[in-house]
């Protein structure tokens, strides 16, 4: 599991641009990120920690949904610039290097990187991969694993912060999401402190279809076992947008199956917020915060529910 504590993290824009060449390092962690825009590729191999060893990620976009393909290299610059003449690889658009300071990696720290990546990668299931196969784990000393998955531990910090969102494991196992009593407005006058927590529940009882969710340390999980329409609906309409390829990853990653008439939930899912939970529920979009409803009273909805929680806070601030 990541450590969650609060930690340092610079970014770089080289080139003074948030779309262009960028270097991202944890304070206190040998790592090293460099990401380049393929247009920026002649000046990207000129830098110095190009050609460390390393591993790599090559983003892009293949018949209409994100792509990517992860590899290893003694050499990045000379990998790069292989990829860059191969045909079969017009799709992508960024790289990440991934290296360390000094070039501490070394042939067997890289391969077990990559065969890591591939494997967290396809568990995930967020974004398909070009690779072929899956590289076995090398043969590395006890001390040599620890480092690596430490390395990893940091690297999965860094990621999302450039934007490289492939590696968030949203799906959790089922019934992981704990199931806490709905905090009360009026218990707020405690000295505790208040602890957003709380049970929702959507219902389209027309073709009876039930959801359950959990609002908890922030996320929106949606449990397992909960319903959701087979297919996306609308589909040309002007709504079918946003929320369409999030509905088809969770098809295609397995964390919805059919069942009957309906789909179902195979383990816990965070979402980002409740209209995405919603929208992948009823098959098209919605205001998330309108239709779920608090399962302890559902007159009262989400957006109620976070407006008092709100007015909770600025009460408690007013009394101190």
């Amino acid at each position: 599991m990541i450590d969650t504590k609060g930690r340092s993290l610079e970014l770089f824009y080289i080139d003074g641009h948030p779309d262009g060449m960028i270097t991202a390092e944890l304070f206190n962690w040998t790592g090293h990120v460099f990401v380049t825009p393929r247009t920026r590729l002649t000046e990207a191999l000129r830098r110095e920690e190009a050609g460390y060893a390393g591993v790599y990620l090559l983003l892009g976009e293949k018949d209409g949904q994100d792509f990517a393909y992860i590899g290893e290299a003694e050499d990045l610059s000379t990998r790069l610039k292989q990829h860059a003449a191969a045909s079969d690889k017009d799709w992508w658009e960024t790289a990440v290097l991934i290296s360390a300071s000094a070039n501490r990696l070394n042939k067997a720290h890289v391969k077990y990187l990559e065969a890591r990546l591939i494997a967290m990668a396809r568990e995930i299931g967020h974004t398909p991969l070009h690779n072929g196969n899956a590289p076995s784990l090398p043969g590395l000393t006890e001390a040599d694993i620890a480092k690596m998955e430490a390395f990893l531990g940091s690297l999965m910090v860094v990621l999302p912060a450039i934007r490289v969102d492939m590696f968030i494991q949203r799906s959790r196992p089922a019934g992981s999401s704990r199931p806490v009593p709905a905090f009360e407005a009026a218990e707020a006058d405690t000295d505790h402190a208040i602890t957003q927590t709380a049970r929702f529940v959507l219902n389209k009882p027309r073709i009876d279809l039930t959801a359950k969710a959990v609002f908890q340390d922030g996320e929106f999980i949606v449990e397992a076992g909960s319903q959701a329409r087979g297919e996306w609906q609308r589909e040309d309409s002007a709504q079918a947008g946003s929320y369409r390829p999030l509905h088809d990853e969770l098809v295609r990653s397995g964390i919805l199956q059919m069942a009957g008439t309906h789909r179902v939930f195979t383990k816990d899912y965070a979402f980002r917020s409740p209209s995405a939970a919603a929208a992948v529920v009823f098959g098209h979009s919605v205001s998330g915060p309108a239709a779920w409803k608090l399962e302890s009273n559902p007159e009262v909805s989400f957006r109620d529910w976070q407006a008092r929680q709100l007015d909770a806070v600025t009460e408690k601030d007013a009394s101190t």
